[in-house]
């Protein structure tokens, strides 16, 4: 029986042709995320050079919702986040079955899920439909729902008096400040700059530590010195040393604080995705790939980053109370952009006020609180699902 001859020997073949053409092929999510991006750079282009400047983005569709330049941000973040983060889990739906049953057995990871899942809508969406706060001094320090106050505090009870205490009222359920903006409604708006902290700022340091991290481990060498070495000289450089540099140049703003902790607080990152990329690059299937003749580009992106993405997870769910944290800490003592409905700022404004009306102090640390735990039960719940040498060294 003849069989057919090859035309080219394994040792005559072009593997860097082969490779490079299919390096060159561009991925539906790609293709998908570089669709909805360019819309977003043509609505950022029309508000840019077409819309005056004293005039609401949207205005002239009826719809008055002026965008800025940190809500871009957060748009770009939310896409990437979508087409890379969410639309993986759809493409890979019998890896994600078995992530889910993993994850739903953490009880308070699902906890933490629904209530992560109600900032991100409320933050979302909220500020689209509520009005933002507004100073009013006829409503100042009224209580939350379920509490009263002594009429002597405020100036004009929006509930019912009893004994010569203002009762709460559903008209402002968490309570109002000393400048009767209601406090509920602040929460809100502080959902939405906690999502904008969340995604822009751990999306920068997420790409940049992990481009690093990799490409230092998987290099070596040359590259690898350089690299780390110009993370040591960053790393001995305190950020908010230069945040308080340009915040006294420029003055404080959310965009900055973002932009700024974003860019300069990757170090961190680099160097724990680093010494997880280091053991992933002397693994078997590795050196398999490299005989393959893959280059490094598609080697380090489709092997060794997928292959390290418990670590960036868990540095993930470090960073975001860090962040969220560190926001609270600065607009506490006096630091942040004024006038910016933070937790942060809420905070701050009643700080004046706590022997009087805790409410204003108390509620949005309690929703701090429970948000930054929420991320911890939730990283540590992922981390479960998806490491299965994590998981088996715990039941041990």
């Amino acid at each position: 029986m003849s069989t057919d001859e090859p035309t080219t020997r394994f040792d005559e073949v072009d593997w860097e042709e082969i490779t490079s053409g299919r390096d060159r092929t561009l991925s539906p999510n790609l293709k998908g995320a570089a669709v909805v991006l360019g819309a977003i750079s043509a609505l950022i282009l029309y508000d840019v050079f077409i819309v005056p400047a004293d005039d609401s983005t949207f205005g002239a569709v009826g719809w008055y919702y002026d965008v800025t330049g940190i809500d871009w941000l957060f748009a770009i973040s939310i896409v990437l986040f979508g087409f890379y983060g969410v639309l993986p889990l759809y493409q890979n739906a019998r890896m994600t079955r078995y992530y889910w049953r993993e994850f739903r057995k953490n009880r308070p990871a699902i906890v933490s899920l629904v209530f992560l899942g109600i900032i991100f809508v409320g933050g979302l969406f909220g500020p689209v439909f509520m009005a933002p706060p507004e100073v009013q001094l006829y409503r100042q320090y009224q209580p939350p729902v379920g509490f009263e106050i002594s009429q002597q505090y405020i100036v004009n009870c929006a509930g019912s008096v009893v004994n010569g205490a203002c009762q709460g009222t559903w008209q402002y359920p968490f309570g109002t400040t000393g400048d009767g903006r209601g406090v509920f409604t602040m929460i809100v708006y502080g959902m939405q700059i906690t999502m904008k902290i969340t995604f822009i700022a751990t999306l920068l340091v997420i790409t940049i530590g992990t481009a690093v991290g990799t490409v230092s481990a998987y290099m070596g060498g040359l590259v690898d010195e350089v690299l780390m070495r110009y993370v040591d000289i960053q790393q001995s450089f305190p950020t908010l040393i230069l945040y308080l540099l340009v915040l006294y140049i420029y003055g404080g703003n959310l965009a900055l604080f973002i932009l700024l902790f974003g860019f300069f607080a990757w170090e961190g990152t680099a160097r724990y995705v680093r010494s997880n990329a280091l053991a992933k690059t002397e693994e078997e299937y590795i050196k398999a790939v490299q005989l393959s003749g893959a280059s490094t580009y598609r080697i380090i992106r489709r092997h060794i980053i997928p292959n390290t993405a418990s670590s960036i997870i868990t540095d993930l769910t470090l960073l975001i109370p860090v962040f969220l944290l560190f926001e609270a800490q600065l607009a506490f003592l006096g630091l942040s952009a004024p006038g910016t409905p933070s937790w942060g700022n809420l905070i701050a404004d009643g700080r004046a006020d706590l022997a009087s009306a805790p409410w204003i102090t108390l509620i949005p640390g309690t929703v701090l609180t429970f948000t930054i735990l929420a991320f911890n039960f939730l990283g540590d719940a992922v981390l479960d699902a998806i490491d299965p040498e994590a998981q088996a060294e715990v039941e041990r």
